[in-house]
């Protein structure tokens, strides 16, 4: 058992939080129980996911997309329904965007990446101002269809592929989820290879025109690698039952 309060100050710790600009309000969104048993980690802050969750027995949930963005939102409606199991179990919500895209270890990009031995790994994605993921050089140049086998088995996902660029990849770049925009960045940087989640019809041209290959894995499938190494992390750390929640959309 642990207590609320020291899952989020560490977790707020680790992340570093207070020190990402995002639109989406990370951190602990809705406060349950103070003692936590059971925690389990998700991609979506979905009305299955919370019934999962309460179906499962878990004090806290850990999603990498939360319900709060922005402007404050009527408690109404679809939003009212997610907030109702919550409250009625007294399930905590915490959530983490960038700052789990972004994390040099257990981030969505760094886990990303790990699938493919790289050197000269360095920071990619320019997002308002911050690097959210990463690019590199393979430390042996492979094809494009070992890329495509390697993703589509280690993530349980099917790829969507743009073959504009060269049959043999070297260097590598990675965004998880919805960051389609940066193929150009990656045309700029000369990479032969940008993986990402979701795919944007603008971005069909970049490849085309910039030469390059993208491959998009899933918005939703890229994005279980980071709630599954934090998984882990808080695990050892405190000692409780965590539980990853795979509820993939196809998307």
């Amino acid at each position: 058992m642990a207590q609320l309060s020291n899952i989020c100050q560490f977790l707020d710790k680790e992340l570093k939080i207070g020190e990402i600009c995002d639109a989406s309000q990370n951190g602990l969104q809705v406060e349950g129980k103070h003692e936590v048993k059971k925690v389990v980690f998700a991609v979506d802050a979905s009305l299955d996911t919370f019934e999962e969750a309460h179906k499962r027995k878990a004090d806290m949930v850990v999603v990498h997309h939360g319900l709060f963005w922005d402007k404050p939102q009527p408690l109404t409606g679809i939003l009212y329904q997610r907030l109702h199991v919550l409250f009625k179990h007294q399930i905590s919500l915490y959530a983490a965007h960038l700052p789990i895209d972004i994390h040099p270890k257990v981030g969505n990009n760094a886990q990303l990446m790990n699938f493919f031995v790289t050197r000269k790994r360095e920071t990619f994605g320019d997002y308002h101002g911050t690097e959210i993921g990463f690019m590199g050089v393979l430390q042996m140049e492979t094809t494009l269809a070992a890329v495509i086998a390697t993703l589509e088995k280690s993530l349980n996902t099917k790829c969507q592929v743009l073959n504009f660029g060269k049959e043999r990849i070297k260097t590598i770049a990675v965004v998880s989820g919805g960051a389609a925009e940066l193929a150009a960045e990656a045309v700029n940087k000369k990479v032969d290879l940008f993986i990402t989640g979701e795919s944007k019809l603008p971005s069909y041209y970049i490849a085309k025109e910039g030469k390059i290959n993208v491959i998009f894995a899933g918005h939703y499938a890229t994005e279980t690698l980071g709630m599954q190494a934090l998984l882990k992390v808080i695990h050892e750390q405190f000692s409780i039952e965590c539980e990853f929640v795979d509820l993939p959309t196809g998307l």
